[in-house]
């Protein structure tokens, strides 16, 4: 019996994520055309805001692979133990 199950996100997460990022992009682009000072300060926060969305999509994505390389670990480990168990009762 195969225990995979593949989970999908629904349409209405995926639509949900987009427009929270959208939002928050939005957001933070507005808050630094207007914030108060120099064009160097306002240059310097997009850049650091840049910077903090790449960190963010690679620090999920290194974290996504190693749950997902965990689980292959353990499925293998599984179906070792599976297989010795299943020599010894024979």
């Amino acid at each position: 019996m195969n225990n995979t199950t593949i989970q999908s996100n629904s349409a209405s997460w995926m639509f949900f994520i987009k427009l929270s990022f959208a939002i928050a992009l939005i957001s933070m682009t507005t808050g630094i055309m207007f914030m108060p000072g120099g064009i160097l300060v306002q240059g310097y926060f997009a850049i650091c805001a840049l910077f903090l969305v790449s960190s963010t999509i690679t620090l999920s994505k290194t974290l996504r692979d190693e749950h997902e390389s965990q689980r292959l670990i353990s499925k293998i480990n599984e179906a070792k133990t599976n297989k010795i168990l299943n020599e010894f009762t024979e």
